[in-house]
Order: C-alpha cells, then structure tokens, then sequence
C-alpha cells in the first residue's frame, strides 16, 4: 500500500532569488470511464479522503430517499456537500434543517472550533459568545447522517460508530462512486469524529470525474445541479473553492480536503481531478488549483482575474514586505 516512488516537486517557495522550500505530491486526471488522462507521481499512491469524501457520503441523501422525504432541495444538498467556513447564512441553513428533523444541534456530535470565516469569528468573539457544533466545518456532513438516521428510524446517539447503519451505508456509496470495493477500503476517524476512508487517489479522481459526467437527473446529476447552483456552501467567501466557481458558473467543482488533498470536476469533458500534496501543506493548495486548471485550459480571461491572488500568492515579512512566492513547477505535459 505504501508508495515506493518518488514524488515530484508541485510547488516552490522563494525567497529572495532562489526555491528555500518545496512541496511535493500526486497528481491524478481521469475521465468517467476510468481512463487515465494526466498522472504526475504514483497513481496508485493510497490517500486519506478526508473532506474529499463529502459529496459522496452527501449522495447517500439522495439514493435512500431521505431527500424526498424531508423535500431537501439544492440549497440543502450543498450544504450536505461542504467544508463550510461557519459563516451565519450556513448556521442558519443547518439549524433549519435540524428543526425539519426534529432535532436541536445538541445532536451534532462533530465537535467545536472558530469559524473558518475570520470576520464571523471575530464577530463572535466581541459578542462574548463561543462557536458552537453548527459553527464546525463538518456540521453539513454530520447533519446530512443525522437526516439519514430520522429517515430509516436509526439510533442517533452513536451515529459516529463505524458499524453503524449510517455509516456502513455511507461507505457503501463511497465505494461505489470511487469504483473501490467496500473491503479494500481503509477506514479511519476524521477531525471531526466520522469515519473516513483511504483510497489510491486515481479512485479519488474517478469519482469526480462520475460526478462531472453525470446524467440529469440522475442522483449524482441532482447533486452537482445543487452544489453548482450553491458554491457558498461549498466553502465559504474569501475561499479559493467558492472563488473559483463563482468564476466559472456551472463549469466547475472544487473540494478541498484537510491534509493536502483536493478534488476537482470540470463538466466540460467530464474530468475529475484529484491530488495530494505530500506533506500535507495547505500552503500548496490554491496555487496548485489554479496551475492545473491553467494547464487544463478551464480558466476563461475573467476567472484568471479572478483567481490571480491565489496562483503565486506572496511571502510577507513581518515589516509586510514580500520577500517571496509560492509558485507552481510542475507540468501536467512532463
């Protein structure tokens, strides 16, 4: 399972006239059928989804009618497919579809950090109040298994268990969308208490691409309808993901995941990207984003502009200076 390849660099930082620090990674572009389109590094490197997973755990809404049932629409679809920034406007969402549930946010067992979103923290704080579960990143993951739950008249107390029915259902979809079989598939527990899964990333980049070719209509098709219609929810403003595809209206799907990976579908063609930056670094992320998307050729002359303060964002000193860049050195055509 354990790579024995050597990553190539993805990304450069300066300072000054020459590269003081590099970041390595994987690379993977598919299309729905299973071809491999671009690889840089090892394909079959095995990665932790992390957030990554959450469109597809949020499929599971749809495929077991507990969308119909609640009459979830793509406003809530989103949400379910997010890493939110804890921003009001996603509270809110969360806790009306609590009360739709007949449940209260004590119910979230995701856990509590600041919002993501610096001003709604801040705001927070010179209120004097604390951030909540509904403020948590994963609180549009945690309450779409929440809903799953009241829909098939499941215990909601030890929802996280792995052998719980929601989360062998969850994985079952995971497998499914991501074309590795549920046995293969190595399960561990999330920063936010939730099962999550190690795949080889070329499964990774399948299962976006599934979701950038799939059928109106059609569950996965309803959902990238939804997440396409909603890119707030995806992130949050100020974030590359929902920058990025306000940019690109309808083109576009981007989901980052913690620990360097990110996930892409591009509807034209219907690629799925996916890549793993190997150390990790969040740095790394938004100027790989936009290098691939360049090499691509997804980006028009308007989302350039748009996202031209992520592709080589500066080092500042402390004096806020720049003295350096974060750069891309890597070609998808090497």
């Amino acid at each position: 399972m354990k790579s024995q390849k050597t990553s190539p660099v993805l990304i450069e930082v300066t300072r000054g006239p020459l590269v003081e620090s590099r970041h390595r990674g994987q690379i993977v572009v598919m299309d729905a059928t299973g071809k491999l389109i671009h690889s840089l590094g090892d394909a079959e490197a095995w990665v932790c989804m992390r957030s990554l997973a959450k469109p597809f755990q949020a499929l599971a809404v749809l495929t077991s009618g507990a969308a119909e049932a609640f009459k979830f629409g793509p406003e809530e679809l989103a949400l379910f497919s997010g890493s939110l920034s804890g921003q009001d406007f996603q509270v809110q969402l969360a806790t009306r579809i609590l009360e739709r549930l007949g449940l209260t946010p004590d119910a979230l067992q995701c856990g509590t950090h600041p919002p993501l979103h610096r001003p709604t923290a801040q705001a927070l704080k010179l209120a004097g109040l604390k951030p909540t579960p509904l403020h948590n990143t994963c609180t549009g993951k945690h309450t779409a298994m929440l809903a799953l739950c009241v829909h098939h008249g499941w215990p909601v107390a030890d929802y996280l268990n792995p052998e719980h029915p929601v989360q062998q259902l969850i994985l079952g979809t995971v497998a499914r969308m991501v074309g590795c079989p549920k046995g293969q598939i190595k399960v561990a527990i999330d920063g936010c208490g939730a099962p999550v899964f190690y795949v080889p990333l070329k499964n990774i980049a399948l299962g976006y691409a599934r979701l950038a070719g799939s059928q109106p209509g059609s569950p996965a098709g309803t959902l990238m309808a939804a997440i396409l219609a909603h890119p707030r929810h995806i992130a949050g403003d100020g974030r590359l993901e929902t920058t990025a595809m306000e940019a690109l209206p309808g083109k576009l799907f981007a989901k980052s995941g913690a620990e360097g990976g990110y996930g892409l579908s591009l509807i034209a063609g219907g690629l799925g990207v996916a890549f793993k930056i190997e150390d990790g670094s969040q740095r790394a992320l938004n100027p790989t984003v936009v290098a691939l998307l360049e090499q691509l050729g997804a980006l028009t002359p308007a989302a350039q502009e748009a996202l031209a303060a992520f592709r080589e964002p500066p080092i500042l000193n402390h004096r806020k200076e720049e003295v350096g860049r974060i750069r891309p050195a890597f070609s998808l055509s090497a």
